[in-house]
């Protein structure tokens, strides 16, 4: 491999750990405050993905529009989740959390094969994200450059909220103990569907800027794609945002440079992201930004 092809796969290869990583920070924020393995996360992304291809197909909006929409539908989605499902089971024990973020997740899936069927469907990209910048003699499509930077600013945005608003205090002091949270007069399921809705917000735009870079969508798209935002979450340190956005460049780098590196073995493609993992997992078990669950968050 010449060194153009190299920084060229390199490109891409952060553009696909952005789109990881945007899935990913829904992950480890929702565990984070609950302790809740969201399996749900990934089909909420799909979810955004179809309710843009809707928009722009059968009410013809604008992509901006279709984009803003997906948006609001999956925050709603997010938080409505969390208001009928997790919700009366705070004080469960956390296996039947678990249990039922699994059957929301192919509830979602069910609903979708039987609303749109099971084929995948074609995404209409919008012109903008089809051109094509040259860098000298590297050539890429526009939506490999503008996703990492959409990403960086989504983060900057979300550590902002954070660290710089009272509701981030306010997530803050939830994910080291609830029930103090709820004597100091905050009120804990507002601040947790602020969470979800956060969450899903940002899996609705990985989920659109995916259908802009592979192109066609189905209702289980979100099964694999979930898996590896999980993954990169727990390989960034769960529990932190920026070890979640991290992870996931790290994630869809190796991904993307290592079939460059070995084509022959591109039908493994999806393993060498979870080789990696264990391999960084058995060195560091909290990740790699993870720290002492019990004393930060965050």
């Amino acid at each position: 491999m010449d060194i153009t092809l190299f920084l060229q796969q390199m490109v891409n290869g952060f553009s696909l750990g952005s789109m990881y990583a945007l899935i990913a920070i829904g992950y480890t924020m929702v565990y984070g405050v609950l302790r809740l393995i969201n399996f749900a996360h990934g089909d909420i992304m799909m979810v955004g993905a179809y309710v843009a291809l809707f928009c722009m197909t059968s009410m013809t909006l604008p992509f901006g529009f279709a984009l803003l929409f997906a948006v609001v539908v999956s925050a709603l989605l997010g938080v409505c989740t969390d208001k009928i499902a997790y919700k009366p089971l705070r004080s469960a024990p956390r296996i039947s959390l678990l249990i039922t973020a699994i059957g929301i997740s192919f509830l979602l899936e069910n609903v979708f094969q039987v609303v749109f069927g099971g084929t995948p469907r074609s995404f209409n990209v919008p012109e903008f994200f089809e051109q094509v910048v040259s860098i000298g003699a590297i050539t890429l499509p526009v939506s490999a450059i503008f996703v990492p930077v959409i990403t960086i600013f989504l983060l900057m945005i979300v550590l902002y909220v954070l660290y710089k608003t009272k509701y981030g205090i306010a997530i803050r002091a939830l994910a080291f103990d609830i029930s103090t949270v709820n004597l100091m007069g905050i009120d804990a399921n507002l601040i947790i569907s602020i969470v979800f809705g956060l969450g899903s917000s940002l899996a609705a735009i990985g989920g659109v800027f995916w259908a802009i870079n592979y192109p066609s969508i189905d209702p289980l798209m979100g099964v694999l794609i979930g898996l590896k935002a999980f993954a990169a979450a727990v390989l960034g340190g769960i529990g932190s945002v920026g070890g979640a956005v991290l992870g996931g460049f790290i994630i869809g780098f190796t991904e993307v440079v290592a079939v460059a590196l070995f084509p022959d073995l591109a039908g493994f493609k999806d393993a060498f992201a979870f080789i990696f993992l264990i391999l960084v997992l058995l060195f560091k078990p909290t990740g790699i930004l993870g720290y002492n669950f019990e004393k930060s968050r965050f």
